[in-house]
């Protein structure tokens, strides 16, 4: 598994919200599918009103995220 931080924006009655996640994934696609899927579930937004800015792949002393950093070290 390798740590994408992915950064982008949301609609949500007529205001964007900007957002930057870090998760776990084995491509780019799969990180993308699951930003969809966690925003939209958390924020009550569809997926349409997200809109992806960036994917990056960043190395393990990069992470911020104590969950993603936790597992990748585990």
């Amino acid at each position: 598994m390798k740590a994408y931080r992915v950064e982008g924006q949301f609609r949500k009655k007529k205001r964007k919200h900007t957002f930057t996640k870090e998760i776990l994934g084995e491509n780019e696609e799969q990180v993308r599918e699951k930003i969809l899927s966690i925003v939209g579930s958390n924020h009550r937004v569809k997926r349409s009103d997200i809109s992806i800015a960036a994917v990056t792949e960043i190395s393990p002393e990069d992470v911020q995220n104590p969950v993603v950093k936790y597992q990748l070290e585990g």
